[in-house]
């Protein structure tokens, strides 16, 4: 919002008078340039800004996430990231590993950051605060779409194809959900309608300190990492160190797998849980899984080995993390020490790889 428009709605919430048309007259001219408001009392100064939207707490908030209670609402919010995703899949040139299919967590939800299309680019992004989609392109065109309950996945679907279709943006997408619980197509689902915007806010917050602390962890590692990354087939938030060796090809590895796990990988993750798993947790596995890595210590304490797929999986619930005196700390413990678990024992230079 332009420094005046904000000044001028400030003003209009406090009483008329000329002290008020004065005081909008010297806050214009001096407050930008931090000169001192002559005549001005503080308590004047403060009532007329806009007030600070962020809590004054350094604490690392983690509100509850209860699958049971949102269950509805995440496979709806799912389909959605699903269609969004495949047409970020279809649009944008291949990168290795898939890196080119993800979302990325951002201020206000999730985006798909600046896709190519003909001489100009556009963008895809779930606003979890004021519950929009918004597609944005350089042309300086717009639309948006609303995100309530009762939006059912048809609507969503044919909404942002015709949004695409008004900016000129012409896209194909397989338009079915991909290794998901539900098999209706995306135009035809009228089951999925399920949308509370506070339970997808909370979800999206712990996205945010979860994709702060990854991104702090990647920086202690000098080799290949793929950015902190959302896929959306599983939406899982994601970052991935690589060895830097090369991986014989399994035959029967499907297309996916066979760029996924093209090379040695320690990989970690958060999601929210689904019908395996019945709670969010954070997670780390070895690809491929050494011989007695679930014999190896984690931390913190609640942290544990369990099988996944006939591998060991290091696996942290996020309630106990919650519970943690301090939870930015003993999740950081977790990937560090999930991360020395498979380095050591697929002899990975841990040394040489360790930023200093």
């Amino acid at each position: 919002m332009p420094f005046e428009e904000s000044l001028h709605k400030c003003l209009l919430k406090a009483s008329p008078g000329p002290e008020n048309t004065s005081l909008y007259l010297v806050l214009h001219q001096n407050l930008k340039t931090n000169r001192p408001v002559p005549g001005i009392k503080q308590k004047q100064l403060n009532e007329a800004m806009p007030q600070n939207p962020i809590p004054d707490t350094s604490e690392f908030e983690l509100p509850p996430l209860p699958l049971a209670e949102w269950e509805a609402t995440k496979d709806t919010l799912h389909l959605y990231l699903q269609i969004v995703g495949k047409i970020r899949l279809t649009l944008m040139p291949p990168l290795n590993h898939w890196w080119h299919v993800t979302l990325y967590v951002n201020a206000r939800g999730l985006t798909t950051g600046p896709i190519p299309y003909k001489f100009y680019t556009f963008e895809i992004d779930f606003d979890f605060i004021d519950h929009q989609l918004r597609i944005n392109t350089s042309t300086g065109a717009q639309e948006e779409i609303k995100l309530q309950d009762g939006l059912s996945v048809s609507e969503f679907y044919t909404a942002v194809m015709k949004s695409l279709d008004v900016l000129g943006i012409k896209v194909e997408i397989l338009a079915k959900p991909y290794d998901n619980k539900s098999d209706i197509p995306f135009a035809e689902d009228h089951t999925h309608a399920t949308y509370h915007a506070d339970q997808v806010n909370a979800y999206w917050r712990v996205l945010t300190v979860t994709d702060e602390v990854m991104k702090e962890f990647s920086g202690h590692f000098y080799g290949k990492t793929c950015p902190v990354q959302f896929y959306w087939h599983h939406i899982d938030l994601t970052v991935t160190r690589f060895s830097g060796k090369k991986l014989p090809v399994r035959e029967d590895a499907s297309l996916v797998e066979r760029n996924a796990y093209s090379h040695e990988v320690i990989s970690f993750g958060f999601w929210p849980g689904d019908d395996k798993v019945q709670f969010p947790a954070f997670y780390s596995y070895t690809y491929p899984s050494p011989e007695g890595i679930d014999k190896e210590p984690l931390k913190p304490k609640t942290a544990s080995w369990v099988d996944s797929n006939g591998s060991p999986m290091a696996l942290l619930p996020y309630e106990d993390l919650r519970k943690e005196e301090n939870p930015r700390q003993a999740l950081l413990h977790f990937l560090e020490s999930a991360y020395q678990a498979g380095a050591k024992l697929a002899d990975w230079p841990i040394e040489d790889l360790k930023v200093r």
